[in-house]
């Protein structure tokens, strides 16, 4: 073979391959029971239509299509499709709809009508759907659902599904219903295979038994459990759980909370407050630690229970609360402080008690005796029992067992105690939850300051006795009476020894005693509360129709976009109307009273967002003006930081007219936030504003929007 004959040889192999390339890329049509051509109707087309066999058959790049007519367009390489269309790609997807049309250059079908699309373990369907064989997506923008096997259905206004990761991602109006619960939320992306569900945006989800609702989280559709963070709180019928971070398991009905805890019973309008908690709901019980502190609400006042840590059991109507260890308790007109607090809700019954513990030397189990104090009387003994009335919430009277002990500061002397000991004690309250009498029964000791009508002090008084009877008012000792006494002497103070002012165990524990709600968490150690990670803020996914899909569709119009069939139903791209949408620095943004800077703080998309801040020159704000005199306007931001601010739609002239306005109140994680309004023909422009930045008000922006939007 010469020179000359290789040449030929390998031009004819070179050209052969080329068109068998472009063959490939070819829509085949495998079968049609009639061809016609109709060059009125269908210039450059082939009509197909099926018979009594089979429908059309068509092919391209291992995808089937069967339908009952197709208007085939050889030269754009496009076809549509008409009547019970049915699409196959390999063994796992199939879609069915009334009508597809089909670009063999961009690979992106449009379906419509009934539109069902099923892999093996989901069904998506919808009124239009775009599947995308490059990217191998499926997209919807005007509502549809998807039924998952044993995860529910999922309703949504747009939503994408991405077949190599069997992720779907859903946004607005988002429903899922399966038969143990109902999620609803604004962004919501499922992983098919396992059943895991992210939520971003205000969410919901409810169940038989609870009400979860928080604006980030993660569920288990499978296992059924999941996390709440930023604002989120669990309603329990009767009990809203609220904390920076909730577990929850709703086959158990249980939820543990961590960080700035709140349980609210509403049934017995108490609260309960802590930084790390459990629920069991079946169980009807609650356990709190980390600064527990139980708040019960109490003739219009509020009684505060404080303790390393607090279990509340029982059903609403019989709440009972134990606080164990350094409890502590604090009401505007009586406070106490024992080793543990047991409080029944019921029957109105609290004790304060010494537990023993195991440990060696523990002073406050062994020495300390639980203490109350009321007004200016402060109560010792082993047990002390406080009895309110549980419907008309006052309190009734007061027990106190095993070494009673009971001492009043005499106000007019420096060191002088009025003082009451016996083994039992029986304290009843006036209307006021004053202590009014006191009965000390059994080998009674007692020490008085006496004093005359002018107050002038007699002597003091010191007896035993088998009981005393004491009636107090405002705080001062009225009268007392005492039983059996044994002795007695009524001695000049000059002459009392100083060795017998006190009664043997007499502890007065004034520097004990809580003042405030701040006082119950003075022994505790520093509090430190961990570091919660929980999830990423959202991040938008990039557009359906990107840069890339416009490129193919582009090409499949050979520079003809009037003719190019390939994007008659792609959604034209929304024009930002803003400049620089990125770049708050630039001139084009207009200032007052703020500046802007760039920042290192990253954006949602890992891009480089800009600082504003007040400068205190008045109400700072930053804005463009547009040049449209009329429409419905979208204007979005993305923001983050601290410190309020509003977007605004206003008139562009003197008149600064507002058309709409959104206040906004920014936090530390990346939010879009977005305002429509609607500029009616008054002549002038519009300009878009960030307004309202104060001094301390300090902002992290991006991606600013302002598209019009249009009537379809």
């Amino acid at each position: 073979m010469n020179k000359l004959q290789v040449l030929l040889l390998i031009f004819v192999i070179g050209f052969v391959s080329v068109n068998g390339a472009q063959e490939k890329r070819k829509i085949q049509i495998e079968y049609a029971g009639k061809l016609t051509i109709d060059e009125e109707n269908y210039p450059g087309a082939k009509v197909l239509t099926r018979d009594d066999k089979q429908q059309v058959h068509i092919i391209h790049g291992g995808s089937n299509m069967w339908c009952d007519k197709a208007i085939h367009y050889g030269e754009e390489n496009f076809v549509e499709a008409y009547g019970n269309v049915s699409v196959k790609q390999g063994d796992t997807i199939n879609m069915t709809s009334k009508y597809v049309e089909y670009s063999g250059i961009t690979e992106l079908a449009f379906a419509s009508g009934d539109v069902v699309l099923t892999d093996p373990h989901s069904t998506i369907s919808s009124d239009t759907l775009y599947f995308d064989r490059v990217k191998q997506q499926a997209f919807y923008r005007n509502g549809g659902k998807v039924v998952k096997d044993s995860s529910g259905t999922i309703t949504s206004k747009i939503g994408r599904y991405y077949m190599d990761i069997k992720k779907y991602q859903f946004v607005n109006d988002v429903v899922l219903v399966n038969k143990e619960s109902t999620i609803n939320s604004d962004f919501f992306d499922f992983y098919s295979d396992s059943g895991f569900a992210y939520l971003f945006g205000p969410s919901t989800i409810t169940t038989e038994t609870s009400k979860t609702y928080c604006e980030k989280g993660f569920y288990d559709t499978k296992l059924e459990v999941g996390y709440a963070l930023k604002n989120a709180k669990i309603d329990y019928d009767n009990r809203i759980v609220e904390g920076d971070s909730l577990f929850f398991d709703n086959n158990k009905s249980f939820a543990s909370a961590t960080n700035n805890i709140k349980v609210t019973d509403t049934l017995n309008n108490s609260i309960i407050k802590g930084h790390y908690a459990e629920v069991f709901k079946e169980k009807d019980s609650l356990f709190i630690t980390k600064r527990a502190l139980a708040i019960t609400v109490q003739e219009k006042d509020s009684v505060f229970m404080h303790a390393d840590k607090i279990m509340v059991t029982g059903k609403p109507d019989n709440r009972i609360i134990n606080a164990y260890y350094n409890a502590k308790i604090f009401k505007s007109d009586i406070t106490g402080k024992s080793d543990s607090i047991h409080a029944n809700q019921k029957t109105g019954l609290t004790k304060l008690i010494n537990i023993p513990r195991l440990s060696a030397g523990d002073k406050f189990s062994t020495a300390r005796k639980p203490i109350l104090w009321n007004f200016e009387n402060q109560m010792t003994g082993d047990t002390i029992h406080l009895i309110s009335n549980s419907k008309t919430e006052k309190i009734d009277s007061l027990l106190v067992f095993n070494h009673s002990f009971i001492i009043s500061k005499d106000t007019l002397s420096d060191n002088g105690y009025n003082q009451i000991y016996g083994l039992r004690l029986v304290g009843l309250f006036n209307d006021e939850n004053a202590l009014r009498e006191v009965n000390i029964i059994k080998n009674a000791e007692s020490i008085f300051y006496a004093r005359n009508e002018k107050q002038e002090l007699i002597g003091i008084d010191k007896a035993k006795s088998g009981s005393i009877k004491i009636l107090f008012a405002e705080g001062d000792i009225e009268e007392y009476s005492r039983f059996n006494q044994v002795d007695g002497d009524l001695i000049p103070e000059s002459k009392y020894p100083k060795k017998d002012k006190f009664l043997k165990g007499f502890d007065w524990r004034e520097d004990e005693r809580p003042t405030s709600v701040e006082d119950l968490f003075s022994d505790d150690p520093p509090l430190e509360l961990p570091v919660i990670k929980g999830l990423d803020d959202y991040i938008p996914s990039g557009e359906f129709f990107d840069e890339a899909m416009q490129e193919r569709i582009k090409l499949a119009g050979k520079g003809e976009p009037h003719k190019n069939k390939a994007a008659r139903n792609i959604p034209k791209k929304t024009e930002n109307l803003l400049e620089f949408p990125n770049e708050f620095s630039h001139s084009k943004w207009l200032k007052n009273g703020i500046n802007a800077d760039i920042s290192p703080m990253k954006t949602p998309n890992n891009d480089v967002s800009d600082l504003i801040k007040g400068t205190g020159t008045g109400d700072g704000h930053i804005f463009q003006i547009i040049n449209k005199t009329y429409g419905t306007f979208k204007f979005s931001v993305w923001m983050k930081g601290k410190g309020k601010t509003r977007l605004r739609l206003q008139r562009a002239d003197t008149n600064y007219a507002v058309y709409a306005t959104l206040p906004i109140t920014v936090t530390n994680e990346w939010k879009e936030y977005t305002l429509i309004g609607h500029k009616s023909n008054d002549g002038s422009k519009l300009r878009c504003l960030i307004s309202d930045l104060q001094t301390d008000d300090s902002i992290y922006v991006w991606g600013a929007k302002l598209i019009e939007v249009l009537e379809e």
